[in-house]
This record gives structure tokens, sequence and C-alpha cells, in this order.
């Protein structure tokens, strides 16, 4: 991967343009009123030095020098400072707040209101299928190799994992399972060595390293395709004074100056892959505590929300904000736009996943609607296994697959296949000791024949 290069220092680059030009091309620069997002966009010095059209004739040293005033005027300093001793910074632009305000907009009232989110009876499918996504695109980003189809159908039928990309998959089921069931605890050195054990149980080379901090300075991020080393963290003895600190950030809500609760999560998500405390499943980790952050403050849609499912489209883009950060005097504000656009495109995506659910929802209700029988008998849960089928007909449906697809008793799961068997809309055959149903060939036929008039 191409690593970034580091912009001229800002100190060289003063003492350059006095130098080599006059304080009067100081006085040229300031008063271009140069923005800290030319165009709209926060641009690294590696993007910059290739644009055209700098403004007032200025050369791209000096469009810089300008860009920089412009954003350390912007800049908070966090609480937690990087290997070499600065503290990160951060400014918050245009572009962030109108970020942070969509983010509040969409994942707050208008997902609040979707039907299948507000209504009690459909809300656990839709977020078991959410916790579902979530684990296997996180995991599929750190290497595991399964299907999404295959995992998905281990994760509802509560199959035993066959191999270790299965198992990756399923730790992070538990984890966000985890996280759901410790939302309003404060975070602890201790909760972050669960997490992590959590999610790499059975899954590491080194079982040792499970649920404990690195031990040595042999943990370092590189590109898996040409091996370049991207990342080197902190020196593993500063692991346990630096986690407390990360603990602490997380945890405080009572700050003099106030820090949007999006920003602190990302950052909490930022810190812990920084300092790469573990062995491995620092990533893993890292996003969990994104969840957990999120919960903890009140964005409780965000248990619906897969970033990792946006993030495994471009993971490139993820690694390079962090790449922007390191070399750019520690500005987290790279790695800040990039993860508010990956949360707002995955609400988005959820919204429009959420509208397409309804509207075949509603159109299989209006085939159903017309038979009186099936209007009174069939709940939302047999509705949802219907639709599944007419989408993909070869789905094998088990009770333990539709259990976990709506968070039942094994008995309701059981009841509800039985009776879409009693109308013969499904199959029913063994599977070893277990049953299966799968929709019958002539599964829309048969639902148009129940649908007429009677």
């Amino acid at each position: 991967m191409h690593i970034p290069i580091s912009p001229p220092e800002y100190s060289k680059l003063l003492e350059e343009i006095v130098k080599q030009s006059s304080p009067k091309r100081l006085i040229d620069i300031f008063s271009s009123r140069i923005s800290p997002e030319p165009k709209g966009k926060y641009y690294h010095w590696d993007k910059l030095r290739h644009l055209k059209d700098a403004p007032n004739g200025l050369n791209h040293r000096e469009w810089w020098f300008g860009i920089k005033s412009a954003r350390q005027s912007l800049y908070q300093a966090l609480p937690h400072k990087a290997k070499n001793g600065s503290s990160f910074v951060y400014a918050e632009t245009n572009s962030m707040r109108s970020l942070l305000h969509k983010i509040d907009l969409h994942g707050g009232g208008e997902l609040k209101s979707t039907a299948q989110v507000a209504n009690p009876a459909t809300r656990d499918s839709y977020l078991i299928n959410s916790l579902i996504e979530e684990a296997i695109t996180s995991s599929q980003l750190e290497g595991a190799a399964t299907t999404r189809k295959v995992a998905k159908e281990m994760l509802r039928e509560k199959r035993l994992p066959r191999d270790r990309s299965e198992r990756m998959i399923v730790n992070n089921y538990r984890a966000m399972e985890f996280i759901n069931e410790i939302g309003n605890e404060d975070l602890t050195p201790e909760i972050i060595l669960r997490l992590q054990e959590i999610l790499t149980e059975n899954t590491l080379d080194n079982e040792n390293a499970i649920g404990k901090w690195r031990g040595n300075d042999e943990v370092y991020v590189s590109d898996e395709r040409d091996a370049t080393i991207l990342h080197i963290p902190p020196t593993y003895k500063e692991v346990p004074s630096r986690i407390e600190k990360i603990c602490n950030f997380a945890n405080d809500r009572n700050q003099n100056e106030f820090l949007h609760p999006v920003i602190r999560a990302v950052l909490l998500h930022f810190l812990l892959a920084y300092d790469h405390p573990f062995e491995d499943g620092n990533g893993r980790t890292a996003r969990a505590l994104f969840y957990w952050s999120m919960l903890r403050q009140g964005y409780w849609t965000m248990e619906f929300v897969s970033i990792s499912k946006i993030l495994k489209k471009a993971p490139a883009q993820y690694n390079r904000s962090y790449l922007y950060t390191e070399t750019d005097q520690d500005d987290v504000t790279y790695f800040i736009l990039h993860q508010l656009k990956v949360i707002l495109r995955s609400i988005e995506e959820l919204l429009e996943y959420l509208k397409k659910k309804s509207d075949e929802q509603r159109d299989l209700e209006s085939v159903i609607h017309k038979s009186t029988t099936l209007q009174q008998t069939l709940n939302y849960r047999q509705l949802a296994a219907l639709n599944r089928a007419l989408k993909l007909p070869n789905t094998i449906f088990t009770v333990e697959s539709h259990r976990g697809s709506h968070n039942v008793t094994y008995d309701t799961a059981r009841t509800d296949l039985l009776l879409l068997e009693k109308y013969g809309l499904f199959n029913k055959s063994k599977r070893g000791r277990a049953f299966i149903f799968m929709a019958t060939g002539d599964l829309r036929e048969k639902l148009a024949s129940l649908s007429s008039p009677e």
C-alpha cells in the first residue's frame, strides 16, 4: 500500500515563505481566507500537492501553509498522546458538523420511526439480522473466508463452527451480544480484556494471547499484499497505562468542553486500534468498543447498523485514514471524517433495506389479505419466512434457524413452521435427527389459490 507523503513542517514553511518571499507574502496568504477544507474536502498533503487552481496564485507549499493555519485555529487536543509524546488533535469542520447532523437525524428520528424498528413484534428479527451482518463482515475484514449465506445459516441454526473462519464469526456475534449486556456499564481494562477474549477464542495460533495484553514489541500493522509496515504501535510497556487513559476518556461525560457522542465513539475506535494492545484481535475489539460507546451514550438504534459492511467494501480507505492521521502531526480529523461517512452510509443502507423489506411485506400481505383464513392465521414471523422463501426458493428452514431469526422459543418456532406445512406452503422432511422445511415448488400459485375469494 502506498504510504502517504508527510506534509512539510509548518514552522519550516513559515521560515521558507518569509526568507524566500517577504513578510508581505504572509499577509497575502492570510488575507486569502483559505478554508481548512478546500472545495469542501479535508485534503492531506499527499493529495493536495497534485491539485490545480491554488487560490490567488499561491504555490502548493504556500497553499498548504494557509490550510494548516486555518486548521490550527480549530484544533482541539485529546487527553491521549501519540507514541512520540504529542497530543492527538482534531478540527470540527463544516463537513464534520454536517455529517454529525445527518447521523443524528437519520440514525435518530428517521430510523426510530420505521415500522420494523418501532414495532416490538418485528424489532428482534431486524436486530438479530443486524448482529449477524456485523459479525460476518467484521470477521471477513480480519480474514474470515466463510460466505455470508453459510455464516447466516450457521448463526440462525446455532450450529457449531466447523473451522477458524466460522469460529471468528460466532465469536463476533457473541461479542455483540456481550456489548448489549454491558451497554450501561463504565468501560474498564477488564471489560476490554474480556471482549478480546470473546472475539479471539479458538482462533489464534498462540492461545496464550487470548484475553491478555501483548507482552512484546513484535506486533505491528502491515499490508497483507506486499508486507509494507503501515503502523508500529507504542511499546507494550505502556499498554496498561494507556488503556487506563482510554477508559477514562470513554467514561468521561462531564468534560468542560462538549464532545459530540459520535465523535467520542469514533475516537475510542481509533485510540484502541492505534495502541494495538493485543497480539491479535485489535481491529475487531476497536470496532466493538465503538458500538459499546454508541449504545452507552443513548444511540440505541446503532444496534441495527453494520459499519463493517461498509468498511469491507473499501478497506484501503479505512487504512488510509489511519495513515493520514499519523503522517500529518497526529491530526485525527481524517479518521473521524472517514468514519462519519461510513456510519452515515451504514444508516442509509439500513433505511433502504427496511424500505425494501416493508414493500415486500406489503406486497405479500396484499395477496394474503384476500384470504380470510390466512389473514387471521399467519403472524409476522410466518410472513417473513414466506417472503424469504419467495425470494430464495431453495432456502432450508429448521426450528432452530426460525427460532434464532426471531428470538422466540423452540415451541413457538415449531408451531410456526408446522402451520405453514399444514396449509401446503412448506414441505417437511428429515435431515439426520432434525426436521427441515422448504417451500413448495409452486408457492406463489398456492398463495394465489389460498388467497382467492372464498
